[in-house]
């Protein structure tokens, strides 16, 4: 029997404070990061492949190294204490601190692990990064080596492959499979591996859903499928959910209804790419209770009753960057000394305020 390792709290108080008490944040040595890997992996040994939360829970999706649009969203999500996230994947790739994101959202993991719930991405993936930036960011930010992206690589594979809210919600990175018609199918998958590139594992993560079909269809992505109204009703009535809430898409406002809030797509990464122009979103999940009843109606919105999507516009300090030459994947600037509060600026309480196909 594994015996889960737990680094002492003042450890991940201080990975925490380097990372979020300098801009740009700091980088964790190779050293700590294998130790935070190592510890995380020995924990998510005991973790389903689906994970049962209980709402309010506010669920998060694709993030893509853009480390100030993650800040952001614990500022008008509310910080990790004191707010139950559920990640949705994509956490690395293509932004400029994908190392940062992924090494911030492991210790907050570590440190909170009962408000923190991560799941994986096709992004997740050697090969995936390999080809879309993270592996040259790696080799640029720690001087040629790729033992932080080894370290980070191997961990993708314990992250489970989706969750479940109050039983009627299922969330998982991108859609539904043709060879699956069951959770309990899921459940009995060996996740423990690099995600292949067909089967029901690859369709979680790369599938999506098409207003304009009924059943399924090869998806244009090269992996997964499109899937129809049809297709989600049946999943739905045969699994006694009512909802699927996935990321994966990128979206000009954030977020995506599909047949009456049956489907909700969630898109985190404002401005993706630095270019996009579009806005971003969390999903706060408040309460199921309404979910199923004769009063379970779309809002303006279109979601349904206990649900709210809080949008959200680019970080400025993306422009700046941006604006100083820091490329995709490039070398941190030095430190500007300039220090701020660990959970004052960064994790402080505010007032709430058509898709496209990515890799």
């Amino acid at each position: 029997m594994t015996i889960p390792f737990r680094i002492p709290i003042p450890d991940l108080d201080h990975s925490l404070a380097q990372l979020l008490d300098h801009k740009p944040p700091r980088l964790l040595p190779s050293q700590t990061v294998q130790q935070l890997c190592h510890t995380l992996k020995t924990q998510l040994l005991a973790v389903p492949n689906i994970i049962p939360l209980q709402s309010p829970v506010t669920i998060v999706g694709d993030i893509h190294g853009q480390y100030h649009d993650l800040l952001e969203i614990f500022e008008i999500g509310g910080s990790p204490p004191n707010t139950n996230y559920l990640f949705l994947g994509d956490y690395v790739d293509r932004g400029y601190y994908s190392v940062e994101t992924i090494t911030l959202l492991i210790a907050l993991k570590l440190r909170y692990p009962n408000r923190i719930s991560l799941i994986r991405g096709n992004h997740e993936s050697r090969t995936i990064t390999t080809n879309y930036g993270f592996y040259s960011e790696v080799i640029n930010k720690y001087e040629g080596s790729a033992e932080v992206w080894q370290y980070i690589t191997d961990l993708f594979d314990y992250l489970p492959l989706g969750a479940t809210i109050d039983g009627k919600i299922f969330a998982t990175h991108g859609g539904l499979s043709p060879s699956c018609q069951q959770l309990d199918q899921i459940r009995s998958i060996d996740r423990f591996k690099e995600i292949p590139h067909d089967g029901i594992m690859a369709d979680l993560v790369w599938s999506d859903p098409d207003p304009e079909i009924m059943d399924f269809k090869l998806s244009p992505r090269g992996a997964g499928y499109l899937f129809g109204y049809e297709v989600i009703e049946k999943f739905c009535h045969d699994n006694g959910l009512e909802q699927l809430v996935r990321a994966h898409q990128l979206c000009n406002e954030g977020y995506v209804s599909y047949w009456r809030g049956k489907c909700l797509t969630v898109w985190s990464a404002p401005n993706y790419c630095y270019r996009c122009g579009n806005k971003a979103s969390v999903l706060e999940v408040m309460d199921t209770s309404y979910l199923g009843g004769k009063n379970s109606k779309c809002n303006e919105q279109g979601v349904l009753p206990g649900q709210f999507f809080n949008v959200f516009e680019a970080s400025p300090e993306n422009d700046q960057d941006t604006a100083n030459g820091r490329g995709v994947n490039g070398v941190l600037g030095s430190d500007n000394g300039e220090d701020v509060d660990l959970f004052g600026d960064f994790f402080t309480s505010k007032k709430k305020k058509p898709t496209e196909y990515f890799l």
